[in-house]
């Protein structure tokens, strides 16, 4: 269940982020890919870092809070680098 946080949130991270920064947005698919991985590795680094109350697991709001805002921000993190990549690429 906790991971399945990460990757919905992750997704829906990804796709704020390309909203919000137009020079990052590289389209809903891709957006959305890019979220769920940074979702998966976003919550398994915080739990990784020590933050393990907030992304350990647990069911109860924190812990769930935590998965959400760990996949969120990962999302936008890896979507991030995958638009450098693919920018640097196309030069």
């Amino acid at each position: 269940m906790e991971l399945l946080i990460g990757l919905v949130s992750g997704a829906v991270g990804g796709n704020v982020a390309g909203a919000a920064v137009k020079n990052i947005n590289q389209g809903t698919l891709i957006n959305s890919i890019a979220g769920i991985v940074g979702g998966g590795l976003g919550g398994s680094i915080l739990t990784q870092l020590g933050a393990g109350d907030l992304a350990s697991g647990g069911m109860d709001l924190g812990g769930i809070i935590g998965q959400v805002a760990g996949g969120g921000v990962g999302g936008g993190v890896v979507l991030a680098i995958v638009s450098v990549v693919r920018n640097m690429m196309a030069k």
